[in-house]
């Protein structure tokens, strides 16, 4: 398994395994902030490949300084195969690569269930923002 940041020719594979993982509710909202992290900085947005298969993805975000994990999937073939730690790792390195003042995991009401995923990555409900609905991918921008 390999990480790297996402690439342009990944869009159709990443959209397939959010659609198939994610619930509809979830997927759109995931999508919009996707694609709002993609124009401002690709860097943050990583991939996970078991050989020529996208298997995860890990969109992140920089707000204020700080920096926010805000979705993370992986294909339920591969889950609990450590691809998610991974993806959390190699984010959390890009985030202090950043000089971010803290890193925080974002919380919704569609990724309750993977915080065990970022507690077994060494975070704890004191770095759990509950804010998603503050940082700017989220945000809708009126016009």
């Amino acid at each position: 398994m390999h990480v790297r940041s996402f690439q342009l020719g990944d869009t159709s594979s990443v959209t397939t395994l959010l659609q198939d993982v994610l619930s509809e509710s979830c997927y759109e909202e995931t999508m919009e902030a996707f694609a709002r992290q993609l124009s401002w900085d690709t860097e943050l947005v990583l991939i996970a490949q078991e050989e020529s298969q996208i298997v995860g993805i890990i969109i992140g975000t920089i707000d204020n300084n700080n920096g926010y994990y805000y979705r993370i999937a992986v294909a339920t073939e591969y889950q609990r195969k450590g691809i998610g730690k991974a993806l959390i790792e190699s984010m959390k390195i890009r985030f202090l690569q950043r000089n971010v003042h803290k890193i925080m995991v974002t919380v919704d009401v569609h990724n309750e269930m993977v915080l065990p995923v970022y507690e077994s990555a060494g975070y704890s409900t004191s770095d759990f923002s509950r804010a998603a609905h503050r940082l700017s991918i989220v945000k809708k921008v009126s016009v």
